[in-house]
């Protein structure tokens, strides 16, 4: 092989793994952050989400806390339930643009929820929508309730 290929594939290989499309593929683990409801309302602050890449909030209720997703993906923030009802998980991990079961390794389409492979992949994670305002995600509370019961039901209602 001639010494400029060599040196054009060693410069390609550095180009592309600064570009995030070489071999980092490893999931991003959720952190857990606080979020206190207000009135009816969940606030988080946007900057946690961009800091984290995707985070992980409870909801206290009466009947016990659930739990809810927030990441960032392609200058987007999403919301969604984080629950896998067949495995019982609670916990995603954001690999590029999948969110991966960290139980049982079933994976979504991050930007639908839709599934794509695996054995909970019947139960698509529903979203929430939110408002920003002054550098927060605001969410109703009937909006998250409506969207962890969405998860729980096989396909979408």
């Amino acid at each position: 092989m001639s010494r400029k290929i060599v040196v054009g594939m060693i410069l390609l290989g550095i180009l592309l793994s600064a570009a995030g499309c070489g071999s980092n593929s490893e999931p991003i683990k959720a952190t857990w952050v606080q979020v206190p409801a207000v009135f009816d309302f969940v606030s988080i602050p946007v900057s946690e989400v961009k800091n984290n890449k995707i985070i992980h909030f409870k909801l206290r209720m009466q009947g016990g806390d659930i739990a809810f997703m927030a990441y960032e993906l392609g200058g987007k923030i999403y919301v969604r339930a984080n629950v896998c009802p067949p495995c019982r998980s609670i916990g995603f991990s954001l690999q590029r643009d999948i969110l991966v079961c960290d139980t049982c390794q079933t994976t979504f389409k991050a930007k639908t929820g839709d599934g794509i492979e695996g054995a909970c992949v019947n139960f698509p994670k529903a979203s929430v929508p939110y408002e920003i305002t002054d550098g927060n995600i605001v969410m109703k509370v009937d909006a998250l309730l409506t969207a962890y019961q969405n998860t729980f039901i096989p396909g979408w209602p």
